[in-house]
């Protein structure tokens, strides 16, 4: 009678079997106490490569390439073979198997692909931890589940996986061959987008031309306390804010006069992209290093729970353990005093939503106690910082006192504001500086002043100042819009709010990044996100295809949590991929031709004989080997230009005329109805259309054949000027 468990990676496999007491070395497993350990590594299997499918050479009348069925393969060398044939031995003699793989999409799907080219049939159960301590592992195997509860988890996980392989093989081939590139040109569902996100905002910034503009200020005063005040609006030209400021008068008088206390809310939990954006703008840390410090905190210190969680919320389970680990973290004297504040109050329950915790809840630190372990000086930051975060989230909010003054001088309006902190809360222990917080206009130290009072005016001036672009991006401000799919949001509950439609998932932006940089697309300065020359071009390429759109590749990963959910099924969503794998292939053919710089082919034609008295030529092009008779051009790709005999030619000849005749009678089966002189209406693959021979326009879903057969020439021409106005529109707003 034996257990088998398998983890993700061998130092997470031996911390298993060290709580199961299997402490006997085995080749590729650990043995005892009735368990036997063993581990995948990494992603062991893997989809099969487009070559092992029959596609060794790279040619455009190939694509797309869309398996009937997917393939998967070992990855890598005969080590790692060996590790699957033992993983395999042990599934094949096992009385119970248990998934031990990381807990979320991407190890179910390391475990799902092991345990199909395995052969293996029989039942498992999953174990679901977020914390690495001895006794959270412990809880999990008394709490086991069955592997069935995770197919949607797995459907997901694969529907990713396999739409990842069909757009990025057939999307690089499409736009490597058809722009005859140097090198490889890589794309992907996810990668082109924030590509492009990257790109379109360094032109911004590059090309964005400065406008010159006046603000007037004056000088106020009131029991010794000096103070700003600011016309509210701008002036175009030093004139006119030289005319205003003529008209101020040697003193104003307050016309409102406001004070209110605002309460300012705690700060979310970290998950793990705000975790990379917040050490990226601290300690400058990249998204990569971020995840790999965090992974090391999780597994082999245990000091933190499970770091690529996507949530920034708790569980009500959880709520309970939060005194404990208040003590854990009062073991480190900078976080004594605030734990201690804390546990003696009633603790905020603002942190707490079921509803918003899908498959594990925020960072937290855990209770391993940090004086008893030493860390690294990165991992120590990062440490502190969530123990921080974790603090002010569980703070009272901030009460401030914000005043708002208007006063008038010579008919002008002029606003001073400024905020006071009455009960630090939070802040006590993080004190985070928001840009616009360092405004000084907005948060002077005000004195009292009453609606009435008349104070003196002192030093009015014109400031000129200057339009700012928008920065160039950084890891941070990248991986906020790659959270919320290009949306601006500021507010972090209106971020989680939509995150599920974001591009990519917390665990994989950080490789996203990494794999841009690895392709030298794009480059560092400092924090800055720089887009190379390959970059640039790439993007001028791809910038309004099918491929580059954020929305889209938002969408598709919104369908993949619905999948995950159970409330979408995978196979509508591959059948969705095939249709936009199509399309990408169709656009990129044509985009990569206009690549500056391009390698043109060059096509050597060869006189191969003759037919009557008309020469017959060959050569071999873009598309493969071509014939030339009487200034036509046939293709006949399965021979070279040396091999073409005026038999083969004719043969050629006679097939090409008879595919002409079955597109025009597929043409014609297709016709529904000639409109006028100009105007046809056709059913399509994708439904109704009507064409003046230019414009393809869909008509409504609605509209029948019997009925489209009735339309008038003018309810044609209407329906093609409003197709070309919305595809204006659309275009205008992806500029």
């Amino acid at each position: 009678m034996m257990k088998v468990v398998i983890a993700e990676k061998p130092s997470v496999a031996r911390e298993y079997a060290r709580v199961l007491g299997a402490t006997y070395r085995k080749d590729g497993y650990l043995e005892g106490n009735g368990y036997q350990v063993t581990w995948a590594i990494g992603h062991l299997v893997r989809l099969a490569d487009a070559e092992e499918y029959g596609f060794e050479k790279w040619k455009l009348e190939d694509l797309p390439i869309i398996p009937d069925s997917f393939k998967l393969t070992i990855t890598g060398d005969e080590g790692l073979k060996k590790q699957f044939n033992v993983i395999k031995g042990l599934f094949a003699n096992a009385t119970e198997i248990i998934v031990g793989t990381d807990a979320g999409r991407e190890g179910e799907l390391i475990f799902r692909y092991i345990y199909q080219v395995s052969g293996c049939t029989k039942p498992f159960k999953r174990l679901w931890i977020s914390s690495q301590t001895d006794q959270a592992i412990r809880d999990g195997f008394n709490k086991l589940k069955s592997g069935t509860d995770y197919d949607n988890l797995y459907f997901a996980a694969r529907s990713r996986s396999e739409a990842d392989w069909l757009v990025g093989i057939n999307a690089t081939r499409a736009l490597t061959l058809s722009s005859r590139a140097k090198s490889v040109l890589s794309l992907g569902r996810v990668q082109t987008p924030v590509l492009c996100m990257i790109c379109f905002r360094y032109l911004e910034h590059i090309n964005f031309k400065p406008e010159s503009y006046w603000d007037l200020y004056i000088g106020l005063e009131k029991d010794k306390k000096k103070f700003k005040a600011k016309h509210p609006v701008a002036f175009k030209n030093a004139e006119e804010a030289e005319a205003a400021k003529a008209k101020i008068t040697t003193t104003a008088t307050c016309m409102r006069a406001e004070t209110k206390k605002v309460l300012e809310q705690a700060p979310l939990l970290f998950d793990l992209t705000s975790l990379q954006q917040e050490t990226n703008k601290k300690f400058g840390f990249t998204a990569q290093k971020t995840l790999d410090i965090a992974q090391e905190l999780y597994e082999k210190y245990k000091l933190i729970t499970y770091p690529r969680t996507g949530s920034r919320y708790l569980s009500d389970d959880i709520y309970p353990k939060i005194p404990q680990l208040l003590d854990v973290v009062a073991n480190k004297s900078k976080f004594t005093a605030h734990a201690h504040l804390l546990k003696a109050a009633p603790i905020s329950k603002r942190p707490i939503n079921n509803d918003k915790v899908t498959d594990h809840h925020a960072l937290l630190p855990t209770e391993t106690n940090p004086m008893g372990v030493n860390i690294p000086p990165d991992a120590e930051k990062l440490y502190d910082l969530i123990v921080t975060r974790f603090l002010a989230a569980f703070s009272p909010p901030c009460e401030k006192e914000v005043t708002q003054l208007d006063f008038l001088s010579g008919g002008l309006l002029f606003k001073a504001s400024g905020s006071v902190i009455i009960v630090p809360g939070w802040r006590a222990v993080e004190e985070e500086v928001k840009e616009k917080e360092e405004d000084t206009d907005e948060n002077q130290k005000l004195p009292k002043v009453y609606q009435g009072d008349v104070l003196p005016v002192n030093d009015p001036a014109v400031i000129k100042k200057m339009t700012k672009a928008k920065p160039i991006h950084s890891e941070s401000s990248l991986l906020k819009l790659m959270e919320t799919a290009g949306k601006e949001l500021e507010d972090d509950e209106l971020r989680q709010a939509i995150k599920e439609c974001g591009i990519g998932t917390p665990a994989t932006r950080a490789s996203v990044i990494e794999t841009l940089f690895e392709r030298k697309y794009i480059d560092r300065e400092k924090k800055k996100i720089i887009p190379t020359e390959k970059g640039l071009q790439v993007y001028e390429l791809v910038k309004d295809q099918p491929i580059a759109s954020v929305s889209m590749t938002g969408n598709w990963e919104k369908a993949l949590n619905l999948i995950a959910e159970g409330k979408r099924n995978y196979s509508q969503f591959i059948v969705g991929i095939h249709t936009y794998t199509n399309e990408v292939v169709s656009t990129l053919k044509q985009a990569g031709l206009s690549m500056p710089g391009a390698q043109k082919p060059k096509v050597e034609v060869i006189e191969v004989g003759k037919i009557g008295e008309h020469l017959l030529k060959a050569g071999k092009g873009q598309y493969g080997t071509f014939i030339i008779y009487q200034e036509k051009f046939y293709n006949v790709p399965d021979k070279e230009p040396h091999e073409i005999t005026p038999e083969i030619a004719l043969a050629a000849m006679e097939a090409k005329k008879v595919q002409d005749k079955e597109r025009e009678a597929q043409k014609q089966k297709n016709l529904i109805a000639k409109i006028g002189k100009k105007y046809e209406i056709r059913n399509g693959q994708y439904g109704l259309y009507v064409t003046d021979g230019k414009t393809n326009a869909s008509l409504p879903k609605n509209i029948t054949p019997e009925v489209a057969a009735t339309w008038k020439a003018d309810q044609c021409k209407e329906t093609i000027a409003s197709y070309i106005e919305w595809k204006k529109n659309r275009e205008a707003v992806k500029k």
